[in-house]
């Protein structure tokens, strides 16, 4: 649970981090230097604006020679102009860039780069977060499950003659023969939740092969556990028959409440019986499927 907290912080401060560099870099080129553009057709605006009026030009040396002879101030001789009347024209506004007041192409993909990643990695911490939150009200494989009710599991199995599935507990559900529970407390290959399985007429085995892990289906014609990958047998119980595996099948403990069969896999899979446990007898019924 903490990590999962420490990752989702981690994602919203990086995503507080991307937005606020994606802010700072469209204010600089927003406020910044002028577009290459812009300055290109400032550059001809100014070569084609017509020259301002000059300033009349200042008396030379020598016209300021000739008017001390005279006796009069330099450029005394030129006409004097009169001052206009005229109420001062407004200068037009300076030439904006329409690109710097808005968004510019850059910007807009910048932002939406950096709105994309921010979204993906939200969605990345919020699906992280949902896998590591428990369900609510519990439930699924590292809690006890409920099976179903105990006559419809004693209908599938005389039906099908098979083990009844329970996928939320990786579990195959079995009947144990009542005849058998004092050979299986006498051989001390069982640990008290599994034999109070069998008090109820039932053993839970964990559907992963003890050899390579793999998944161990049911053998229709054999009436037996049969892997696949490498070919190790187990009988109804699973108690191992043949194979490269080093035990039986491992197992959970089971219980029978009011009528409903549980499933307990929020404690370890207890470890299967020994090689050479056989406490029920059970031998193949017909051909092997591997």
């Amino acid at each position: 649970m903490t990590i999962a907290i420490a990752i989702i912080a981690g994602v919203l401060l990086l995503s507080v981090l991307l937005f606020a560099m994606s802010r700072r870099q469209d204010r600089q080129s927003a406020i910044g230097l002028l577009s290459r553009e812009t300055r290109k057709r400032d550059r001809s605006e100014a070569a084609l604006a017509p020259l301002a009026e000059s300033e009349p030009a200042a008396p030379t040396s020598r016209e300021v020679e000739q008017a001390a002879k005279a006796g009069q101030a330099p450029g005394a001789g030129k006409a004097v102009v009169a001052a206009s009347t005229a109420k001062p024209v407004a200068a037009p506004p300076p030439y904006i860039d329409e690109e710097t007041l808005g968004v510019t192409r850059r910007q807009f993909l910048n932002r939406s780069i950096l709105g994309m990643t921010g979204l993906g990695l939200a969605g990345f911490g919020a699906s992280l977060l949902a896998f590591l939150w428990p369900p609510p009200g519990g439930g699924g494989f590292g809690s006890k499950v409920k099976a179903g009710k105990l006559d419809d599991i004693n209908a599938y199995i005389a039906a099908n003659k098979a083990p009844f599935y329970v996928p939320e507990a990786r579990t195959y559900i079995n009947p144990y023969p009542a005849a058998s529970v004092k050979a299986a407390q006498k051989s001390g290959a069982y640990a008290d939740p599994v034999i109070a399985g069998m008090q109820e007429g039932f053993v839970a085995l964990y559907q992963k092969c003890v050899h390579l892990g793999c998944r161990v289906p049911w053998c229709q014609s054999s009436q037996w556990f049969e892997c696949p990958c490498h070919g190790s047998q187990y009988n109804r119980v699973g108690e191992k028959k043949g194979g490269p595996a080093p035990r039986g099948l491992d197992r959970f403990g089971l219980t029978v409440d009011g009528g409903i069969v549980t499933v307990d896999t929020s404690k370890p899979a207890y470890l299967g019986p020994p090689i050479g446990t056989n406490t029920t007898g059970q031998e193949a019924e017909g051909p092997h499927c591997r």
